[in-house]
């Protein structure tokens, strides 16, 4: 493939499209129309409106000073305005997929988040001596948050930590780029060592599952 079909195909996956803010507005759309219908139909069988008639809705949109508040008309045109922004912040700027892309030569090569997180803890585990279940990573689109819980007694250099965590990063060479945090969750005194933690509780926000590995992108790892 040439490498304008790669760049294409990695775009494909690492990027989703925005279907659902398309579904929702296009929904809002339908049943604001479907309301000025039935306003419309019960305007011209000389029925009570629902909310307000018609010719009355034109009016108060013709003249909204002399109708509303100046307050009211303000705070609406504000909502209108930022509700613009977001629709078009949504239309220009694509969706993504917690995914990154992975220099392998001419190859294209996407991960999963999940998968980068794991193999970064496994490397961590063998790295430091500490248990698999005491380290907890997420990755996240820019970021990669690392969180070492050493059993109470062992010592743990938080710096040939985060070295070991750059350099790992590093070896992956993601695309985008992200940045590390490495913080020490150590016990205090007090803390049973034994007790069990609850593997919810102990995941912090941004921290994705372990996921399945193919054989290509185990060897992408190495």
């Amino acid at each position: 493939m040439t490498d304008t079909t790669l760049r294409t195909v990695v775009r494909r996956e690492t990027h989703s499209p925005r279907t659902g803010a398309m579904l929702t507005v296009v929904i809002l759309l339908l049943l604001a129309l479907a309301y000025a219908g039935t306003e419309i139909v019960l305007a011209a069988t000389g029925s009570a409106p629902l909310l307000i008639a018609p010719g009355a809705a034109f009016d108060a949109l013709a003249d909204p000073l002399g109708t509303f508040a100046p307050g009211a008309v303000i705070a609406a045109g504000i909502v209108l305005a930022l509700v613009g922004l977001i629709l078009v912040v949504l239309a220009l700027k694509p969706g993504r997929l917690s995914r990154h892309e992975m220099e392998a030569g001419e190859r294209a090569v996407v991960v999963d988040n999940g998968v980068v997180a794991s193999a970064l803890a496994q490397r961590l585990s063998a790295d430091t001596g500490i248990a698999r279940d005491d380290i907890v990573v997420g990755v996240a689109h820019r970021s990669v948050d690392v969180t070492v819980r050493p059993p109470l007694g062992i010592p743990v250099d938080a710096e040939a930590v985060r070295r070991s965590v750059e350099t790992e990063i590093e070896s992956y060479r993601l695309t985008p780029s992200v940045r590390t945090r490495v913080r020490i969750d150590r016990p205090k005194d007090g803390d049973d060592d034994g007790a069990a933690r609850p593997a919810a509780a102990a995941r912090p926000t941004g921290a994705l599952p372990t996921t399945a590995t193919t054989p290509a992108t185990k060897e992408a790892l190495r």
